[in-house]
């Protein structure tokens, strides 16, 4: 399943719709304002929390970490000692990790676990500026964790834009 991000999120209380293929509303990114730290919550068509994305506070580096249901999904971070290129990691819980790995700032990589793509993000199919899709490529993967790991990411790589301006 394809999903389309038409917007970019990251002003504090920026919402925006995440589409499926068919054009049909799927994920809403409700960003929260008036927060201490960055939060955005991922909520399914009917209005419910799928998956709640918080900036981690303290943490070496920028992180953000994914919830469900007051549990940890995933932490999404900058992966080290990669010096050629950018590689972000979502570290699971028990020690797993999803690798994120491609042209991240050009928007055409791949969310991967144990060298298998679960999703491929790509702006090549869109002559919008800030459109992209996130291509789901199991049936049976955590959809919305996929897009909450592709917003961290964007997130992210903004942030360390910022910074370096």
């Amino acid at each position: 399943m394809r999903y389309l991000v038409r917007e970019r999120v990251f002003g504090i209380g920026d919402d925006f719709w995440v589409e499926n293929e068919h054009g049909d509303k799927a994920f809403l990114v409700d960003g929260k304002a008036l927060r201490l730290r960055e939060t955005f919550e991922l909520k399914d068509a009917r209005g419910e929390i799928v998956a709640v994305v918080r900036k981690k506070l303290l943490s070496v580096g920028d992180a953000m970490k994914i919830e469900r249901d007051g549990e940890t999904l995933a932490t999404v971070r900058k992966k080290r000692f990669t010096p050629m290129r950018d590689v972000y990691r979502a570290e699971l819980p028990g020690g797993d990790e999803l690798e994120i790995r491609g042209d991240l700032v050009g928007k055409e990589y791949d969310i991967e676990y144990g060298g298998e793509r679960l999703a491929r993000i790509s702006r090549k199919w869109f002559r919008v500026r800030d459109t992209y899709a996130i291509d789901v490529q199991r049936p049976d993967a955590d959809a919305a964790l996929l897009i909450a790991v592709a917003v961290c990411v964007d997130r992210l790589l903004e942030k360390a834009e910022e910074d370096d301006d």
